[in-house]
């Protein structure tokens, strides 16, 4: 069992090991979020990596109120907003002036239906714009105006990028569905 504050203290002298260790506790959960972001693994580790060294130079801006792995979340969410506005010229992003949210009832998949590695695949196959942008509203939970500031896009923008990845998604999860089905037959 680690003793967080110990080590965030050592952190904050700079002491190595001990940045080594909030490194070894924290990099998996980090890397994870990443993930969601980038196109590939070694992009995510690129991130992660941006991300961490910005969390140890700011550890003393940590000011112990709200959970430290909350205030590290962010700021990886953050690093890969920032990494995704450096390539934004190669993603796709589609403006629309009014957009209404899709209707997804009758669209219901049973949670055990597909394996962790199938919905990964699906998110990680969406155009880049749409995937940054659910991964933000459905998995981190921002509003679409927030998305829209940290992104620079309007705030319809962000709401047509998340219904159409919806429907991208649903397309996918039916293929994969009808596939399963199948091949039980």
């Amino acid at each position: 069992m680690i003793d967080l504050s110990e080590i965030l203290e050592r952190c904050k002298k700079y002491d190595r090991k001990a940045q080594k260790e909030l490194y070894d506790v924290y990099s998996p959960v980090l890397l994870g979020i990443c993930i969601r972001y980038a196109k590939t693994k070694h992009e995510a580790e690129d991130i992660l990596q941006e991300g961490f060294i910005k969390i140890l130079t700011k550890i003393n801006d940590f000011n112990s109120v709200g959970s430290f792995e909350g205030w590290m979340r962010r700021i990886i969410v953050n690093t890969a907003i920032s990494h995704y506005h450096k390539n934004k010229k190669h993603n796709e992003i589609y403006d629309i002036d009014e957009i209404n949210e899709t209707d997804i009832e009758g669209y219901t998949f049973d949670n055990k239906q597909f394996t962790s590695d199938e919905l990964y695949s699906v998110i990680n196959n969406l155009p880049e714009g749409y995937k940054v942008v659910f991964n933000l509203y459905a998995i981190e939970g921002y509003k679409h105006k927030e998305i829209a500031e940290m992104l620079n896009i309007n705030q319809n923008t962000s709401k047509s990028q998340y219904s159409r990845a919806k429907d991208k998604l649903r397309e996918q999860l039916e293929l994969i569905s009808k596939i399963k089905i199948k091949n039980v037959e």
